[in-house]
């Protein structure tokens, strides 16, 4: 997904919903969400909550974008032509609909509820994203993950994972990355990761092993859930210090509440973060916007898509600063 985002957003911390916090429990911020148009032909707009003025990351994940339900006969659905990336994976995970993915390395794959498609863009990759003509409804969420420093530059990749429901009293957990409720993802990533679609039972309660090494955020997709005493709306993403062996989930509505639970060991090194490139420095970008510009060998060819690419948009006129994370506290 290409972002054109050049504003960010604020942070408000979260109420606990009986006001009340036991000192094991993790404190919770709460992340709200922005409207963001996407490029293209047609502009689709998505829900931002990472990353933040106040928050870059949770572990690695560095961008998360929600989108849908969205009709697509009203809206004309998905369409985003090839655009490039660096030093950084796409995470594709769906609840409705079907878009159709082409990459450079050659990858024609469709990405459908339910299955991970994961692509890793280090040295340089392009693709487009395209809903399908079947596809009425539209629903989702979009990821980024950081590559740290040593695997920035890597070469191209792709992998597509159908994780198996794993059923819980009161849940079905959906584990795509990382390990969660005693299932493990085969998916390789360069740094320790959790992500899971976690679906909760109405009124349901549900208690979670987590690894108190990692930081966590959940997102919710619909429903009103409860994080470990803090209430959280749809679209809003809920955020966990490293520490805690468990989490709780509280199902506070009377219908089933869809959430996608996103997890890493921090992530201390400052990226630099522009359009849809991630470097370390300012120069870093100016010399990645050039190789698009110019068609190199870079980013490769995306074969098969309709159109033409997308532009770079302009660089700003001041030195793209690296930003990372406020200090643990």
């Amino acid at each position: 997904m290409s972002n054109v985002e050049a504003e960010s957003v604020e942070l408000r911390c979260g109420a606990s919903v009986d006001d009340r916090r036991e000192s094991k429990v993790p404190q919770i911020e709460v992340l709200t969400p922005r409207e963001v148009p996407l490029g293209g032909p047609r502009a689709m707009t998505v829900r931002r909550t990472l990353p933040q003025r106040a928050r870059t990351l949770i572990g690695a994940w560095c961008f998360a974008d929600h989108y849908g339900p969205d009709d697509v006969a009203e809206t004309g659905g998905m369409d985003v032509a090839p655009h490039p990336h660096t030093g950084l994976q796409t995470v594709s995970w769906l609840f409705s609909g079907e878009i159709e993915h082409r990459d450079s390395l050659g990858s024609h794959a469709l990405v459908r509820p339910g299955e991970l498609n994961l692509m890793t863009g280090g040295h340089g990759i392009s693709h487009s994203e395209v809903s399908t003509p079947g596809t009425t409804v539209l629903h989702g969420v979009q990821l980024w993950v950081a590559l740290p420093a040593e695997h920035r530059l890597t070469e191209r990749d792709f992998q597509h994972y159908v994780p198996e429901p794993v059923r819980l009293d009161g849940a079905e957990v959906r584990v795509f990355l990382g390990s969660l409720a005693g299932h493990n993802s085969p998916v390789r990533t360069f740094t320790p990761l959790l992500g899971a679609e976690i679906v909760l039972e109405p009124g349901a309660t549900v208690t979670l092993g987590v690894d108190p090494a990692f930081e966590h955020g959940l997102l919710v997709d619909h429903g009103r859930v409860g994080m470990a005493g803090t209430l959280l709306d749809a679209a809003e993403l809920g955020y966990a210090a490293t520490g805690s062996d468990s989490l709780t989930l509280v199902n506070e509505s009377q219908e089933r509440a869809r959430t996608v639970l996103l997890g890493g060991t921090p992530f201390d090194e400052e990226i630099v973060m522009w359009w849809n490139f991630i470097g370390r420095s300012h120069e870093d970008i100016v010399r990645a916007r050039e190789d698009w510009e110019n068609s190199s060998d870079r980013f490769g060819v995306v074969e098969g898509y309709p159109g033409d690419r997308l532009p770079a948009p302009a660089l700003p006129n001041a030195v793209i600063m690296p930003r990372r994370n406020p200090p643990r506290r």
